[in-house]
């Protein structure tokens, strides 16, 4: 799916030091790499700057809060940790993950932990994914993954490390000449995909899964991640006059819409033309989808070139 690029040589930010490429170290003892305990964020740079910086860490410092990573997480800092990162490395467009782990500290019982653990912080440059513009064209193929969220379970809606299942539907999907895997939850309700939201079309009107935090009272927990760019993309559709809804979704409405599109910091927004062997529309990306993808982009780039 990707086009291949040479890759710049760029330095990781690790617990407030630069590291020459290859050279970060973390401790075997980390609980990220122990046993998965940690938060990420992949953010987009554009014109040097992050793309909705606060709002990924705001929901970053939201997380480690409700799972008990980190109290009190201050986000002025890890935005000026960014903006060091992209100043060092003189990025102008790139993407930058930024991981929050536990740190060199046991969270096992029984096992004595220091008073105040200090977590791991890396900030990690990379060039930006090279899609090919035919995707965006044309539209992708997307297949429903055979695993399922469960909103019974309390990391479901947050970006932790635990992304192996998800990643595995990703690669299968992919060896099947996929752009993406649809998960469903427990219930059977449509969720998002394996690394992006979800949106559908019908009769002019978006529709996207309730996401983690937009719960009706009294309801379970969403097990959907709340995106930035899907964030983004209500905001454009307000904008352009095109309602867009909350709902819960099932996979008859995801195979019967007019337009289905996903989303994430990396492609923005990325029609899907067909389910599995189910076609979407008329098999070509819809008009809804090429305004708000548009309106995205300039959002972006309004944002990004502000000073």
């Amino acid at each position: 799916m990707t086009q291949e690029t040479s890759t710049p040589t760029y330095h990781t930010l690790l617990n407030g030091q630069f590291c020459e490429p290859g050279e970060a170290r973390i401790s075997l003892d980390d609980a990220g790499f122990q046993h998965g305990i940690g938060l990420f964020e992949t953010l987009y740079v554009q014109n040097s700057r992050v793309f909705r910086g606060r709002e990924h860490l705001s929901r970053l410092a939201n997380s480690a809060r409700e799972l008990g990573l980190l109290e009190d997480l201050d986000v002025d800092p890890l935005l000026a940790s960014l903006d060091k990162t992209i100043e060092h490395n003189h990025l102008d467009r790139a993407r930058l993950r930024l991981t929050l782990t536990a740190g060199a500290v046991s969270l096992l019982p029984g096992r004595e932990a220091p008073a105040r653990p200090m977590p791991t912080l890396a900030i990690q440059p990379s060039p930006v994914t090279a899609y090919d513009p035919q995707y965006f064209e044309d539209g992708v193929l997307v297949l429903i993954a055979p695993s399922h969220v469960n909103p019974l379970d309390p990391t479901a809606g947050h970006k932790t490390l635990n992304y192996w299942q998800r990643l595995r539907s990703l690669r299968q999907a992919a060896a099947a000449g996929a752009g993406e895997a649809v998960w469903l939850s427990v219930t059977n309700h449509l969720a998002s995909g394996a690394i992006s939201n979800l949106f559908l079309v019908r009769d002019d009107t978006i529709q996207t899964p309730i996401a983690h935090g937009e719960e009706p009272e009294g309801s379970l927990q969403a097990p959907v991640l709340p995106g930035v760019t899907r964030g983004a993309v209500l905001e454009c559709a307000e904008a352009l006059g095109i309602t867009a809804v909350k709902a819960m979704l099932t996979i008859d409405d995801l195979l019967t819409a007019d337009e289905v599109f996903l989303t994430n910091s990396g492609w923005q927004v990325l029609p899907v033309t067909r389910v599995e062997r189910s076609q979407i529309g008329d098999g070509r990306p819809g008009p809804v989808t090429g305004r708000v993808r548009e309106a995205v982009l300039g959002l972006i780039e309004r944002e990004t070139a502000q000073r």
